[in-house]
């Protein structure tokens, strides 16, 4: 299987990329606008392309082959995923898996989600847009909503669909990326899926390091 991640120098990628090398036999396409941070990664099993989300024909290339984009966005969120969604229907290429933020349907509840929505409530906006423009696309899609995010090494967490209340106010980056490998191993599992994900037994009124 032939996996692309889109903003492969993130955290959480950098995560998905071990858990990926170490738990699958599946070929990654590392998409990144600097290659030379990932270059060390090149292997039998790993390539490098470098090239930006807001330019359509990147991305374009980049899906050419693919079963599986990743999609591990910052900045230009919204612009990013809606280039991915054409790049990847000119390619035939059906199977996305979007990391946005908890709280964009206003889902987090009690004193934690006021908590949430004051700190990060102006990020909402595009990783809202993103998550729509994916479902209205006729993709297979997972979207995943982590909670507040930790460098913990663990994998521990749970989740928690679309229409219920979110739990828990943390989750480590590497809960996020196993989830990630999970959902592109098993795709009729996670299809069309959209998931908040945190840290079981971290309920309270905001992360524990506030």
């Amino acid at each position: 299987m032939n996996i692309l991640i889109v903003g492969a120098n993130g955290q959480i990628a950098r995560e998905a990329i071990d858990l990926y090398l170490e738990n699958t036999d599946f070929n990654l396409t590392l998409f990144l606008r600097n290659s030379s941070r990932l270059a060390s990664l090149e292997s039998d099993r790993v390539k490098v392309v470098e090239g930006d989300v807001t330019n359509l024909s990147n991305l374009v290339e980049a899906t050419k082959g693919m079963d599986v984009v990743y999609l591990n966005l910052a900045g230009p969120v919204e612009e990013g995923t809606k280039n991915a969604i054409a790049a990847m229907k000119e390619n035939g290429v059906d199977n996305v898996i979007l990391i946005t933020t908890l709280g964009i349907y206003d889902e987090v509840p009690g004193e934690f989600g006021v908590w949430n929505n004051a700190n990060i409530g102006p990020y909402f906006g595009p990783y809202r847009a993103a998550a729509d423009a994916l479902e209205a696309s006729g993709l297979s899609y997972t979207v995943l909503r982590p909670a507040w995010l930790t460098n913990k090494d663990e994998i521990d967490y749970e989740t928690t669909e679309k229409n219920e209340p979110f739990k828990g106010t943390e989750v480590s980056r590497k809960s996020v990326a196993d989830l990630v490998v999970k959902a592109s191993q098993d795709r009729a599992k996670y299809h069309n899926k959209n998931l908040g994900v945190d840290k079981p037994g971290t309920d309270g009124p905001k992360p524990s390091w506030y």
